[in-house]
């Protein structure tokens, strides 16, 4: 098994199967040592999680959204890597998307839900360099869009 397999064991988590494109892009692309993610849209196994911050949804609701598309993430990158997490170097940077009201100001906590993870399962390798900021809407509906870039072996 190998280290970060093993760590995620150790925290109780399961990624889920690496989400299939919705339109015309595919869902990782790996130019040299980098491995650019696409947006992966916050869903848990019940589905899609939609809503707006500042309006029908918490700052932990969001985190929460935030921490499903950090599994998604590290899904693809395990698809990209041949099921090898190990392959992860670190994480160069996240770009938060968030779905919310002209008002609502609390973003970075949002996207912490993602960020928080990825320190969790990669120690000091998921340190990055980051992004968080509203849109109007998002694709479906959905409360957090996040995409990645990750330095690879």
């Amino acid at each position: 098994m190998s280290k970060i397999a093993a760590r995620l064991t150790e925290l109780g988590i399961e990624l889920p199967p690496a989400p299939t494109p919705a339109a015309n892009y595919v869902p990782f692309v790996q130019s040299g040592s980098q491995l650019f993610v696409s947006g992966q849209i916050a869903q848990s196994e019940q589905g899609l999680i939609k809503g707006r911050l500042g309006d029908d949804l918490s700052v932990t609701e969001g985190a929460a959204a935030a921490r499903r598309c950090g599994l998604a993430l590290l899904a693809q990158a395990q698809a990209a890597c041949g099921g090898n997490l190990d392959r992860i170097k670190r994480v160069v940077k996240l770009v938060g998307f968030v779905n919310s009201t002209a008002d609502f100001t609390d973003q970075p906590e949002v996207i912490n839900g993602c960020s928080d993870l990825m320190v969790e399962v990669l120690g000091d390798a998921g340190r990055h360099a980051r992004s968080a900021v509203s849109v109007a809407s998002l694709p479906r509906g959905v409360a957090v869009e996040i995409d990645a870039i990750f330095e690879v072996e």
